[in-house]
């Protein structure tokens, strides 16, 4: 049973830190909190959030940059805060090796925890302790796939920014901690105070996409071959162009048979599947902009006419682009009964602005 919080008080957040942990990861969530608690002050309410650096023991603990945090408290299940955060490690194969206590604290704690939230890599500490079996979650793409061999009896979804399953939260890499901090902030005070939160940092309330996104406009960049990464630049300039297999065959100066089995080996995708994801991707930010009718995003997004734009929706998500316009217009928070899926394959919302 989670503990009951006496009414008007602060919630308290308790940013769980280890040797080597990701500075950014811890940084980014506090930040939200303390906006969030600077725009409800000034709306003449009390501060929201009682935010703490906590640790095995006491003391300065050394991030995977110059910087260091100083915990002002020890792990200790005895105490626990009302929400607690456990942020990821560059090498969390050694931080797991280290960290068996708070593996332990986590097993014992995570009944009693109102939420218990873990960024990027710090799901491993989760699964480790054996709360996520039989639940969804999500991680940094880069150890998505380890983390489902280590521990299958998880539902590791990839793709996701953040997943919500029951009381637990997890986030893909670095700053999608922000992203499930304003779910947070959103989930607890509405969405009107985390938008205005994520236009004091300049950042998307909901980004525009979940880390597929990155398939597109950095897979690019991750390809041995400079032939490829210049194709996949020149399709981002050039989707007006309705550019076709043939011709990217001839600019990269290949057989379409050799072309196309190569750009698969690259990109892991078709070339025909590349360019709908760049129309997508497009699409799902022109969404954003509310004004915008659909005829135009589909024109905006080079989709041959808005009924197509329609087919590529329903068959990635299985919604029209009105619906995801309709959905995604928060973090997606309460987007799904039993749990968030925010991200879990493209989605967007309106930009800070």
């Amino acid at each position: 049973m989670c503990r009951i919080k006496p009414p008007d008080t602060p919630t308290t957040v308790d940013i769980v830190v280890y040797p080597g942990f990701k500075a950014l990861e811890a940084i980014g969530p506090m930040s939200v909190f303390e906006y969030a608690n600077l725009h409800l002050r000034q709306a003449g309410r009390a501060p929201g959030y009682d935010v703490r650096v906590v640790s095995i023991a006491v003391g300065p603990v050394q991030s995977d940059t110059l910087m260091s945090l100083h915990a002002t408290k020890a792990l200790d299940t005895l105490a626990l805060p009302d929400n607690a955060i456990i942020v990821g490690a560059r090498d969390i194969r050694r931080a797991l090796a280290d960290g068996a206590a708070l593996v332990d604290w986590v097993e014992r704690a995570c009944p009693r925890l109102g939420r218990l939230a873990a960024l990027c890599s710090g799901t491993f500490f989760l699964a480790a302790a054996g709360v996520l079996d039989g639940k969804r979650a999500t991680t940094h793409w880069s150890v998505a796939d380890r983390l489902q061999a280590d521990y299958p009896a998880v539902t590791v979804e990839a793709d996701a920014i953040f997943i919500r399953s029951d009381n637990l939260w997890t986030s893909a890499g670095v700053t999608a901690g922000i992203d499930l901090a304003l779910a947070l902030v959103e989930d607890d005070f509405g969405r009107d105070l985390a938008l205005r939160v994520a236009t004091d940092m300049v950042v998307y309330l909901k980004r525009p996409g979940g880390q597929s996104q990155f398939s597109t406009h950095l897979l690019g960049e991750r390809t041995a071959r400079p032939g490829i990464r210049d194709i996949v630049g020149w399709i981002h300039e050039h989707l007006h162009e309705r550019p076709t297999v043939p011709e990217l065959a001839r600019r990269a100066m290949m057989s379409e048979r050799h072309f196309a089995r190569v750009f698969q080996q690259e990109m892991g995708l078709t070339p025909a599947q590349f360019i709908d994801n760049c129309r997508f991707e497009r699409a799902t930010q022109l969404l954003g902009n509310l004004a915008l009718p659909l005829k135009t995003v589909a024109a905006r997004a080079c989709f041959g006419d808005e009924a197509q734009m329609r087919r590529v929706f329903r068959k990635k998500l299985g919604i029209s682009p009105a619906d995801y316009r309709e959905r995604f217009a928060t973090t997606g928070v309460h987007a799904e009964a039993g749990g968030t899926r925010a991200g879990a394959t493209v989605e967007t919302a309106n930009p800070a602005r």
